[in-house]
């Protein structure tokens, strides 16, 4: 069997890393800017100049409501442009998720996202973990959320009129919302992610938030 060696990572940081030219390409509803490069190479030496276009559209909050005595979850039902090509549906299932407001923290955004969308109140909160959406194209990272039902939900249509919102509500077993994944029909990265979580960490959440067994 082999020995298992530590890695050097990371080898680099951003000072290794020269920005030698920037601007906007495009400023609508998002941002498009073309940035000009060069960066070190593992093999010693730098990188000829790079130019690369990088989308620009924030930061973003995404929360998983769940109540832990009914085992149950809260996933939202919206129309997405994006996902008209390549997906069965363009309206998607999806946990509740939006963009930082000025100033606002993390859980901040979680909480109102959560009033906004679904009209929830939301108890206590456990942060998941923080990615990059897609590192090669665009600077946006992803701050996920498991938040406690603490009550009722109720099911019905949601979101801000002024964003063009049409929200629905649905509230479902976490093993339905499983289902649902596992058969494909909800691809969206957050909530697969934090579906998958939920399902490796029950256990520790139910004993954080002092479920009974």
């Amino acid at each position: 069997m082999a020995e298992n060696k530590a890695i050097n990572y990371p080898a680099f940081a951003a000072k290794d890393v020269e920005i030698h030219g920037e601007h906007t390409v495009f400023h609508g509803f998002f941002t498009m800017k073309s940035y000009q490069f060069r960066h070190r190479l593992f093999q010693g030496g730098w990188s000829d100049l790079v130019t690369r276009e990088i989308f620009e559209r924030g930061d973003a909050v995404v929360v998983l409501p769940f109540n832990p005595h009914s085992d149950e979850v809260v996933l939202i039902e919206q129309f997405r442009f994006g996902a008209m090509r390549s997906s069965a549906t363009p309206w998607l299932l999806e946990a509740v998720a939006g963009m930082f407001g000025p100033a606002e923290q993390p859980e901040q955004v979680a909480r109102r996202e959560a009033a906004e969308e679904a009209g929830l109140s939301l108890g206590r909160m456990i942060p998941l973990l923080s990615y990059l959406s897609s590192p090669g194209g665009t600077t946006e990272r992803i701050h996920l959320y498991l938040g406690e039902l603490t009550g009722p939900v109720q099911e019905g249509v949601f979101g801000l009129a002024e964003e063009h919102e049409d929200i629905k509500v649905h509230v479902m077993q976490r093993q339905h919302a499983v289902d649902l994944l596992n058969a494909g029909k909800i691809d969206n990265a957050a909530t697969v992610i934090a579906l998958q979580w939920l399902s490796l960490h029950l256990e520790s959440v139910r004993e954080q938030w002092a479920v009974p067994a």
